[in-house]
C-alpha cells in the first residue's frame, strides 16, 4: 500500500480549524476533477493523444469509463487500447500533460470556488479527495486562497482508489483527530462521478452528486444537484437536517 504523503504548506492548504458558529456541518470532502475543475477534457485529450501515438484505438465510450476511476484502472484500459508503456509511465505522462494544461488555464466549475470561499470564511474544514496524484492536486490547490483545504488526499496516498471507500475514510480519519465529536452524519462529500459517489457513500458520509461529464443513475442514498452555482453553506446545512440522509450517513 502506498505510504501517505505528508501535507505540504503550499498555498490553499492549512491546519484544520475548529468549525465556527455551532452549525450542523462539521466538514466538507471535495472531489476535484469534474467537481471543482472541469479537467475531464484535458484528461480525455491526453489519453487520446497517447493512444494515437502508440497506434491504438480509443472511443468516447472508453473515455467515459475512466471518469472518476483510479489512475491505475485508467492505465490498464489504455494498455488494453494499445499503449505500450508501464502503468507508472502512463500515469506520469497523463499527470504531466494535465498539470501543464491547468497551469495555463484553470477551468473552474460554476459555483465551486464561491462555495469553497464561504466554507473557508465560516471556518468549516474542507479536504480534497481525488484520484489525481499530488502533483496535479497541489497545482489546483495553489490557485485557491490559503486555508481553502486542510488536507489533500490523493490517488498516490491510497492502496485502493474510488469506488473503494479508502480515500474518503482516510480524509475522515484525518479530521477525526482534529475535530472533537466529529460525526459522519455531519460531514458532506461532493462528487460528480459514479465511482466517486459510490466511494463516498461506502465511507458513510452524506453525499451530494453534481453530475457533469457523465450522467449518473438515480440513487436513493445520495442527493443530486444540477450545479453548485448559487449553492451555499445553508444549503449544505439543510441536507443534514433531512432525516433520511442523516440516517444513511450514520450507518
Amino acid at each position: 500500500m502506498p505510504t501517505p504523503v505528508p501535507s505540504s504548506t503550499a498555498a490553499g492548504i492549512s491546519p484544520a480549524p475548529t468549525p465556527q458558529g455551532g452549525g450542523l456541518l462539521q466538514a466538507v470532502l471535495w472531489d476535484m476533477d469534474g467537481t471543482i475543475v472541469d479537467t475531464e477534457p484535458y484528461w480525455i485529450a491526453a489519453e487520446l493523444d497517447l493512444v494515437r501515438h502508440h497506434s491504438g484505438t480509443w472511443s468516447t465510450e472508453q473515455a467515459e469509463q475512466l471518469v472518476g476511476q483510479a489512475l491505475e484502472f485508467s492505465a490498464g484500459m489504455l494498455q488494453a487500447a494499445g499503449v505500450d508503456l508501464t502503468v507508472r509511465e502512463i500515469i506520469d505522462h497523463l499527470i504531466r500533460e494535465v498539470s501543464e494544461q491547468v497551469k495555463s488555464e484553470v477551468p473552474w466549475r460554476p459555483g465551486a470556488r464561491e462555495l469553497l470561499e464561504e466554507l473557508r470564511s465560516m471556518g468549516v474544514p474542507c479536504v480534497l479527495v481525488t484520484m489525481s496524484e499530488r502533483l496535479l492536486a497541489a497545482e489546483v490547490a495553489s490557485q485557491l486562497p490559503d486555508g481553502t483545504f486542510v488536507e489533500l488526499v490523493t490517488g498516490d496516498m491510497v492502496g485502493r482508489g474510488k469506488p473503494d471507500p479508502e480515500a474518503y475514510q482516510q480524509a475522515y480519519n484525518f479530521l477525526e483527530h482534529r475535530i472533537t465529536g466529529l460525526e459522519k452524519s455531519r460531514v458532506v462529500a461532493i462528487e460528480d462521478s459514479l465511482p466517486g459517489v459510490t466511494s463516498a457513500l461506502a465511507a458513510g458520509v452524506v453525499t451530494v452528486a453534481v453530475p457533469h461529464f457523465v450522467p449518473l443513475p438515480p440513487n436513493p442514498h445520495s442527493i443530486e444537484w444540477s450545479t453548485l452555482q448559487g449553492r451555499t453553506v445553508q444549503d449544505l446545512e439543510s441536507l443534514l437536517r433531512a432525516a433520511p440522509f442523516a440516517a444513511q450517513a450514520s450507518r
